[in-house]
């Protein structure tokens, strides 16, 4: 599922609080508290998104599991901030690639230039050979 469609705004509180085995007014009072934060309507209709409801059901174990919403809300802020380091460390990767690529292709490029006078009078069996080889004339 993409992330877009992950955070579409699609159930009422009342399909939401029957997807998570919540009351409706548990997730009221979630939202009051900054836990969840669902869309609104045109008519000021709380709409919940899948991303909503499975942080809605990650509440709902940690909270089973004995820790308060403080802790809850640690937590989640903790999860957060290490999603998003993940997604900042997979651009540097990314670009690191992207650099790794540009630095061999400017390698190669120095290399042909080495092999290659540019008069023209190189023999190109040697450029080849030079370049199939990594080495210099």
């Amino acid at each position: 599922m993409t992330e877009e469609s992950r955070n579409k705004p699609l159930y009422m509180i009342s399909v939401a609080a029957e997807l998570t085995g919540m009351h409706p007014q548990t997730l009221r009072v979630y939202e009051s508290k900054g836990l969840v934060n669902p869309k609104r309507s045109g008519g000021n209709t709380r709409l919940y998104s899948q991303a909503d409801i499975e942080r809605l059901e990650l509440i709902n174990q940690l909270t089973d599991e004995g820790i308060n919403l403080a802790g809850v809300v640690r937590i989640l802020d903790m999860k957060e901030r290490a999603e998003a380091r993940e997604l900042e460390a997979e651009k540097l990767r990314s670009r690191v690639r992207q650099l790794e690529d540009e630095l061999h292709e400017l390698k190669m490029q120095k290399r042909i230039t080495a092999l290659a006078p540019r008069d023209g009078s190189a023999d190109p069996e040697k450029v080849l050979r030079g370049l199939l080889s990594g080495g210099d004339l």
